[in-house]
């Protein structure tokens, strides 16, 4: 795959149009290739722009690069959730796919409790890929892909980013370093725990988390962690924050959240972090973006099966997880897997 392959391509993407699935395999091979050299604490430099959950929102994706900038230009870590209950899946994670295989020091994409086979097949991406493309063969070298993506990464030894949260089977980034991350992610355990794991305020320690899945932790274990691991703070995302961002346990955590009026309904901004070549911060926030489709306007936003509407208002700051596992069994079975 050559340089102006992937120069099309990625224009081609940019206007939200799908590859073909002949593409879509060559891009994944690629990708697979430079994925696999990457370490599960991925170190990145300075300067970067950190970005939280897409989920699909792809016109909002194009809002968010006129903020921070084209990549290579910029420097980007995206924290994970790439795809599922926005519309346009496909095209979100194949564009960010392909920037990463044409420039691989200048994007870095570690993965999310969404880049898992299980949790697409409940909340869209398996039902876009099936209608984009009349099969679920791209949904496979997708979710293929996502058993090679990092699993954290570490900017300049001093900011730990990490989709989730943090684990009690994890003290220091050298466990993290050892964790086999080819697999689906199990349903506990270190590697489920660092994506699904929230922080909460009123927590002490470890508390069960509502998710069904991860844990919450409270401000004692943040401490305790960056002290042990010599780091400032922790950067996260997988939590719905109406006002872009939000600072937790005296600056030591931060969650950045980066898909505006989420789900297309729920009226927040969203927020990348900017970070210069001294690590000094500057959060850039933004609205979504103006173009909505009648197409759109028609579509409905995936919510598992079984899971009342309200709720999906009810629990708008938990981003919707709660009840994922419960959920994918019973689509599991209606699909026969």
């Amino acid at each position: 795959m050559g340089t102006s392959d992937l120069d099309r391509q990625i224009e081609q993407l940019k206007r939200c149009e799908p590859l073909a699935e002949a593409e879509v395999k060559a891009l994944c091979l690629k990708a697979m290739e430079i994925l696999v050299e990457e370490s599960n604490v991925q170190r990145v430099d300075a300067p970067v722009t950190i970005c939280g959950d897409i989920h699909g929102q792809f016109y909002d994706m194009k809002e968010l690069f006129k903020v921070g900038g084209d990549c290579p230009k910029t420097n980007y870590l995206f924290l994970g959730d790439f795809v599922d209950r926005g519309f346009y899946s496909v095209e979100t994670f194949l564009l960010l796919l392909a920037l990463k295989v044409r420039y691989p020091d200048r994007i870095t994409l570690i993965r999310g409790n969404h880049e898992s086979r299980q949790i697409t097949q409940v909340y869209g991406f398996y039902d876009e890929c099936l209608r984009k493309y009349g099969s679920v063969n791209v949904w496979r070298y997708c979710t293929e892909i996502f058993d090679y993506l990092s699993l954290s990464a570490l900017i300049e030894n001093k900011i730990f980013s990490v989709h989730g949260g943090l684990s009690p089977a994890i003290t220091t980034l050298d466990q993290i370093r050892v964790i086999d991350r080819k697999q689906e992610v199990p349903h506990d355990g270190a590697m489920c725990d660092l994506l699904w794991s929230d922080p909460e305020d009123a927590v002490d320690g470890w508390g069960l988390s509502p998710r069904g899945a991860g844990f919450l932790f409270g401000g004692n274990v943040v401490s305790s962690f960056n002290h042990s691991n010599n780091i400032d703070y922790i950067c996260r995302a997988h939590q719905l924050v109406m006002e872009g961002f939000k600072w937790m346990f005296n600056n030591k955590i931060v969650t950045v959240w980066s898909a505006p009026n989420y789900c297309y309904r729920c009226g927040n901004v969203a927020a990348i972090l900017e970070l210069d070549e001294n690590l000094n911060k500057q959060f850039r926030v933004f609205e979504a973006a103006p173009h909505v489709c009648a197409h759109d306007l028609n579509q409905e936003v995936f919510l598992p099966r079984g899971l009342p509407q309200i709720t999906f208002f009810e629990t708008a700051h938990m981003a919707c997880d709660t009840l994922s596992f419960h959920a994918l069994e019973h689509q599991r079975a209606d699909r026969g897997y």
